[in-house]
C-alpha cells in the first residue's frame, strides 16, 4: 500500500517511525510546510519523493492513502482535499479546530465512501485497551475518570522544541484525547458538561489552564485538568476510579490503584499506541470497513468540545 505523509513535524516522525513495522506498506511521498525540514525528513525515511503541494503528491503513482500530521488549522481543508482525490485518509488528532469543520469531514466522507479515521491514539494505547476489554465485559464500570494533561508550553514550540508556526490549544487539541476516550470507555453519551479556564498568554493568546468536568446519562464522571504551565512531569496521566478497583494509566503503562503493574503486553501487537493505530487504518482499508475512530465516531468528541467552548465563551 502506497501512502503520503503530510506534514514532516514530531507527529509526522512518529508516524513514518511506526509504520516501519508494517508490512507491505511503503511511504512514496511526503506533502510539508517548509522545505528545508521537509527534505531532511524524507532523507532521513528514505522517502523517494517530497513537496510542498499536497496535490503533487497525491498525484504520486499508484497512492491509495494519505496520513495527516500538518498544523491542526490546516486538518479539515487537506483532509477533503485527499479525499476528492479519492484517497483514503487519517487525519491526527484533532480533526478540526471547530465542529463545524469536523461537520464538513464528515459529510465529504459519507458521499465518498472512503475510510476516514481520526488519530484518537488512546483507544488503541494497550493500557486502556485492557481496560475497554473489561469495561465491554461487565467486569468494571466507571464510576469517574481523573485525568491531568500537563505540558510545559510558555513559548510556541513543537515536541520536538522546534518553533511552531501554529498555537496549539488545550480544549481542541489537549482535552480533545480524554473527552473521546471517557466517551469511548464508558459506551455512553456526554450529557453534561463544565469548565473554566484561566488568563490568556500575552503572546500566544490562548487559555494555559484549564478545568472541564464531564457527565454521562448513567452519572459516571470525568474531571480534567489541562495546563501548558506545568513544569514536569509531563504527559496524560488517566486515574479509573471503577466500582471494582482502581487503576492508573500511563500513556501504554498501567498500574492498579496500589501502584502494582499490569502487564499490558500482550494485548495486542505491539505496545505502540501509533503503531497500533496506524494498523488499523491500514486494516480498515484492506478490509473495506469503518475503523475504530473513524472521523464520524469522532464527530461525538467534537460535539462536546463545542459545548464546552461555548461555556468558556460565556
Amino acid at each position: 500500500m502506497k501512502i503520503v505523509m503530510v506534514g514532516e513535524g514530531a507527529f509526522g516522525h512518529k508516524h513514518l517511525d511506526a509504520l516501519k513495522n508494517i508490512d507491505d506498506v511503503e511511504v512514496v511521498s511526503i506533502a510539508g510546510g517548509v522545505e528545508e525540514s521537509t527534505r531532511e525528513t524524507a532523507e532521513k525515511y528514505g522517502i523517494p519523493h517530497w513537496t510542498l503541494d499536497l496535490q503533487e503528491a497525491l498525484s504520486q503513482p499508484g497512492v491509495e492513502a494519505a496520513i495527516i500530521t500538518s498544523p491542526t488549522p490546516i486538518h479539515a481543508a487537506q483532509a477533503i482535499d485527499v479525499m476528492e482525490a479519492g484517497k483514503h485518509v487519517m487525519i491526527e488528532i484533532p480533526m478540526a479546530d471547530s465542529l463545524a469543520d469536523a461537520e464538513s469531514i464528515c459529510t465529504v466522507q459519507r458521499a465518498t465512501g472512503l475510510v476516514a479515521m481520526a488519530g484518537h491514539t488512546r483507544r488503541f494505547n494497550p493500557s486502556h485497551q485492557y481496560l475497554n476489554k473489561k469495561f465491554r465485559a461487565g467486569e468494571l464500570t466507571i464510576q469517574q475518570m481523573d485525568v491531568q494533561t500537563y505540558f510545559f508550553r510558555r513559548q510556541n514550540l513543537n515536541a520536538l522544541g522546534q518553533p511552531r508556526s501554529w498555537t496549539d490549544h488545550l480544549l481542541w487539541h489537549h482535552a480533545c484525547h480524554t473527552v473521546d476516550l471517557f466517551a469511548y470507555q464508558t459506551g455512553e453519551d456526554i450529557v453534561q458538561v463544565q469548565a473554566m479556564e484561566g488568563p490568556k498568554h500575552p503572546e500566544l493568546g490562548i487559555a494555559m489552564d484549564m478545568s472541564i468536568g464531564l457527565k454521562t446519562a448513567s452519572g459516571a464522571l470525568c474531571t480534567l485538568s489541562l495546563s501548558f504551565n506545568n513544569d514536569g512531569p509531563l504527559g496524560t496521566f488517566f486515574r479509573y476510579i471503577c466500582d471494582n478497583g482502581t487503576y492508573m494509566a500511563r500513556y501504554d503503562d498501567l498500574v492498579d490503584g496500589r501502584e502494582n503493574p499490569i502487564d499490558v503486553s500482550t494485548v495486542d501487537v505491539s505496545m505502540n499506541g501509533i503503531e497500533l493505530q496506524d494498523r488499523e487504518f491500514i486494516a480498515a482499508i484492506r478490509e473495506g470497513r469503518e475503523p475504530n475512530a473513524s472521523v464520524c465516531q469522532a464527530l461525538v468528541a467534537m460535539k462536546v468540545l463545542d459545548k464546552i467552548e461555548q461555556v468558556l465563551s460565556h
